[in-house]
């Protein structure tokens, strides 16, 4: 049985498994936590782990090498890609932040290692609000690559930002006209949208917030029996276990596509499991030089998040030497 191989070959290799929500169930099922970017990122840091395998994208593998460099780091499938890091390439990436020099650039954590090597402060939808708010005022801000968040936390906040065009190409498939309507058969149902939705979709959502604040609406709100979420339907399994009472309804997608499910998150099966655990490989390594920088922005946002003060750098040196890489 392959999820017993896996659970022998954890105790072998002192090995921790992170699954993200929009992991399928039954990898879920197998992890030893489950949980977000920042939760995945913080959970690694503190195991003892000597290996922790990752089910779920290259970026969040690479977060976690950046702040554990000392343990064999492990994603079951180097396909495991995403749509914001494809549409923020280094190259270009620079290009941008070099035009703003005098700017603090905030880049979403879902972004290569090599554009983290080349911002101040990284984020997520979690703690994107802290982020932002811990920047003086009278400084510039660049935030990308993820558009719909940068304007959700413009209007929320009123912090004016240049925003890189990026976007998700799961949480865009979500159509408005169809989530009014299901809203008029549903009006009893509490809408949930992940800030990565298009501002059509956030405008019609009682809450907008992370995956985990979002599974912790739907925990505390014991009022409520019913949920339109907008975003990917992998945290419904997590939800369930502790919230079987529930209705949930996924906000649904444009045409007649059911293709609001990241198919780069499904590439982590529990047989690539099995063989990464057995062979350590595909291992998330990281050139010395790009580690060095990337650690930096994503300390910033550890220390941020866990209340403590930063230094803010006054200007972008680095993007001459950056093109090296």
């Amino acid at each position: 049985m392959v999820e017993e191989r896996i659970r022998e070959l954890k105790k072998q290799r002192n090995a921790v498994v992170l699954a993200h929500y929009y992991e399928d169930s039954e990898v879920q099922d197998i992890a030893d936590v489950v949980g977000d970017s920042l939760q995945l990122a913080q959970y690694g840091q503190k195991s003892s782990a000597d290996v922790a395998l990752i089910a779920g994208v290259v970026f969040m593998a690479e977060s976690v090498k950046l702040l554990s460099p000392e343990k064999v780091v492990l994603v079951p499938d180097l396909n495991a890609g995403c749509s914001l890091v494809h549409g923020s390439p280094y190259e270009k990436y620079l290009e941008w932040r070099n035009r703003y020099p005098d700017h603090i650039s905030v880049t979403y954590v879902n972004s290569s290692v090599e554009v983290k090597s080349i911002t101040d402060v990284i984020c997520t939808s979690s703690n994107a609000e802290k982020i932002i708010n811990s920047i003086p005022i009278d400084r510039g801000i660049l935030f990308g690559p993820d558009r719909h968040l940068g304007n959700y936390l413009t209007k929320k906040l009123g912090r004016k930002m240049e925003i890189w065009p990026g976007s998700c190409e799961v949480h865009v498939l979500f159509s408005a006209k169809k989530l009014f309507l299901l809203r008029e058969q549903h009006p009893d149902a509490l809408v949930l949208a992940h800030p990565e939705c298009d501002e059509a979709i956030l405008q019609q959502s009682d809450i907008v917030g992370s995956t985990s604040r979002i599974i912790q609406e739907v925990r505390e709100n014991r009022a409520k029996k019913k949920f339109i979420v907008a975003t990917e339907d992998g945290i419904f399994h997590q939800i369930r276990k502790f919230r079987p009472d529930v209705e949930l309804i996924q906000a649904p997608a444009e045409g007649s596509c059911a293709c609001n499910q990241c198919p780069y998150m499904k590439l982590s099966t529990l047989e690539k499991i099995k063989m990464s655990l057995e062979t350590l490989s595909p291992e998330v390594k990281i050139d010395s030089r790009v580690m060095e920088r990337a650690q930096l922005p994503l300390q910033r946002m550890m220390d941020i998040t866990n209340g403590k003060s930063v230094m803010w750098p006054d200007r972008f040196e680095n993007g001459i030497k950056a093109q090296t890489l």
